[in-house]
């Protein structure tokens, strides 16, 4: 379960310290990276990067959220994650050389800490801890799509609806008094793209939900309370 703290964005280098790759990095090399940094900030529904344009920068969230996200066949944006503070993309161009595989749009304005691919690769060269930690994001990443393809493959739309909200909660959620608790949900048409439904379709099952006692939402703050029933709507 992701747990959000509030971190001093003020300082990049006590900023750094929390993104789980750059955590057990030395002062010195923290204050490296901050000196080698870019730090660019993006308003609400802004492209930050698009799809099959060249990969030349690291990217880190440090205020804000992102979704990404491609366009199908059909014109029809296909949401495959929404990252917020702490979380990092923009790897895969990085590693591989290759053009960047996705779009990345800002959810809500957000404050992104850049760093260029040729001082990236510098640090990974420099620094095996950081590979090991990113290995272990990309394997968690190709877990995520695997539970991302698992859901689309569901015909019930309660099941796809449920399971993305399992994913979110785990992903953006906060446990609280035993409950999972969601401060700012996804608008109700992302939600839809993740679960390969409408948002109408959304909106009706989501207070179904409501009614039933298994969630509670107020807002854009949305409660699990009965974790348990909702995992078994997924069939």
């Amino acid at each position: 379960m992701a747990i959000i703290e509030k971190i001093d964005i003020d300082s990049d280098s006590i900023f750094l310290k929390h993104v789980p790759i750059f955590s057990e990095l030395d002062d010195e090399t923290l204050e490296w990276l901050t000196d080698i940094g870019i730090r660019k900030s993006f308003k609400k529904d802004s492209m930050i990067m698009q799809e099959k344009e060249p990969g030349n920068m690291f990217f880190v969230i440090a205020t804000g959220s992102v979704k990404i996200s491609r366009i199908n066949n059909e014109g029809r944006e296909i949401i495959l994650a929404i990252l917020q503070q702490s979380n990092f993309f923009g790897e895969m161009s990085i590693l591989d050389g290759f053009s960047r595989s996705a779009n990345v749009i800002a959810l809500e304005d957000s404050d992104l800490f850049l760093i260029k691919r040729e001082e990236f690769n510098n640090l990974l060269y420099k620094q095996p801890k950081v590979c090991l930690t990113l290995l272990k994001e990309l394997s968690k990443r190709i877990r995520d799509a695997d539970m991302k393809i698992k859901i689309l493959t569901l015909k019930d739309a309660v099941g796809r609806i449920a399971a993305v909200l399992l994913q979110l909660g785990d992903e953006l959620g906060k446990v609280n008094n035993g409950q999972i608790v969601i401060d700012k949900l996804p608008l109700r048409h992302d939600i839809a793209n993740l679960a390969s439904t409408s948002r109408e379709t959304v909106s009706r099952i989501m207070q179904g939900l409501c009614n039933k006692g298994i969630l509670e939402l107020h807002g854009s703050k949305l409660k699990i309370l009965d974790y348990e029933k909702l995992k078994n709507l997924v069939v």
